[in-house]
């Protein structure tokens, strides 16, 4: 088929819920990826964050094909040694505590687990996150999601949750009453715009949950395995939360999540209460296993802190330059770029030249690159962006010129 017959067949057989981009994508190594013409691009998405490890890294490929020699499914229901392998390797690597897993196949349903789990451990329905967060779009997951966009069509939602400013310790403790079971955070909102939250905010609702007898729920699906320059974002604050939810990036492509709990909080979940059929694959877990080798084998967390400074210096130069600019934040690579005004066609625009970047909301360009992308892959990105983005300010500020 060509490109306009498969986006034709897609468009008419797909649930129409993808903002798509109008290219076909069929093949990806490393930081770049090829479209149906065989035209290249350099990939600062890492689909949605998930090709963390870069695409088709080749020891995820090899362990996949091994593996499905052997024993593609097998239900929890029986033991299974490619899934313990796994969870040994896991709790190796995540912060000191976090010792029992429940394995799911989303971001979405690690944030299902967390909700159920800290209600039947604490016996409280409440549920406190934040405004600007987002959690996912299955109903549970979705009511802890600010964006009225993605709630309204879809009310009455899962109750007892409430969603207070971010980033304001007092508005928190206002908020926690006798019924509040947890409070859920991204440690740096993504969707939400690429923030990172001031010094002491994480240390303080640390603190303030411990004081309340409230569990602290950390949602780390986009920030954790490395993203940040940390294996996990927590860590750059020296905060362990009693629940961690992570999921993209952590089978090297393939789907996954991961709920993770001290070992006190994850035994209130008895046999039957929580399951899926899916849950720790030996498939999936192979790759989740060759994932954890590449990233502490090739030192991706101290590669994304240090390109990641290297692409920050590069957007903020761009900001000195360019009057368009708002902002650039993030930390490692995860990075954004906020504008003042909205991002979709500076989005298309990159696109026609090679590059594929993100949004997150309405005025913020998101970065979120394989860790493997290379030096001179960021400088091709940031050129593009300066061309780009001066195109849009001559048309929208007439007379603006680069300093």
């Amino acid at each position: 088929m060509n490109e306009h017959d498969i986006i034709e067949a897609e468009n008419r057989l797909m649930a129409n819920v993808f903002a798509k981009k109008p290219i076909v994508l069929t093949r990806g190594k490393g930081a770049t990826v090829w479209d149906i013409n065989g035209k290249a691009y350099v990939d600062c998405t890492g689909s949605y964050g998930v090709a963390l490890l870069g695409h088709s890294h080749p020891k995820i490929v090899e362990a996949v094909c091994k593996q499905a020699e052997h024993l593609i499914s097998c239900h929890a229901g029986f033991y299974n040694d490619k899934r313990v392998e796994f969870l040994q390797k896991l709790v190796s690597i995540t912060p000191k505590g976090l010792d029992k897993a429940f394995l799911s196949n989303s971001g979405a349903e690690s944030v299902e687990c967390a909700v159920k789990l800290a209600r039947k451990f604490t016996g409280k329905p409440e549920i406190i996150a934040f405004m600007g967060a987002f959690h996912g779009k299955t109903m549970g997951a979705l009511s802890a999601t600010w964006d009225k966009k993605y709630r309204e069509p879809f009310l009455p939602l899962v109750p007892e949750f409430k969603h207070v400013a971010p980033d304001n310790l007092d508005k928190v403790r206002e908020a926690i009453t006798d019924k509040t079971a947890a409070v859920l955070v991204e440690p740096i909102r993504g969707e939400g715009g690429v923030r990172v939250p001031p010094d002491g905010f994480l240390q303080g609702l640390r603190e303030l949950c411990d004081e309340k007898n409230v569990l602290l729920i950390f949602d780390e699906v986009q920030t954790g395995f490395g993203r940040t320059g940390k294996l996990f974002a927590c860590q750059h604050w020296g905060v362990v939360p009693d629940v961690m939810c992570l999921a993209k990036p952590l089978a090297g492509g393939l789907p996954i999540g991961v709920t993770l709990a001290k070992e006190n909080v994850m035994s209130a979940l008895k046999v039957g209460e929580h399951s899926t059929t899916f849950s720790g694959s030996p498939l999936v877990c192979a790759a989740a296993c060759a994932a954890i080798d590449v990233l502490l084998e090739e030192r991706l967390p101290e590669r994304a802190a240090s390109l990641g400074a290297y692409f920050k210096v590069k957007l903020e130069e761009l900001q000195a330059r360019r009057r368009i600019v708002k902002e650039v934040r993030g930390l490692g690579l995860m990075l954004g770029m906020e504008l003042r005004f909205e991002v979709l066609n500076v989005l298309l625009k990159m696109l026609e030249r090679g590059v594929l970047v993100l949004d997150a909301g309405k005025t913020v360009v998101r970065f979120l690159p394989p860790l493997v992308i290379e030096k001179s892959q960021i400088d091709t990105a940031v050129t593009a962006l300066d061309e780009v983005l001066g195109e849009e300010e001559n048309a929208r500020l007439p007379g603006a010129t680069a300093n």
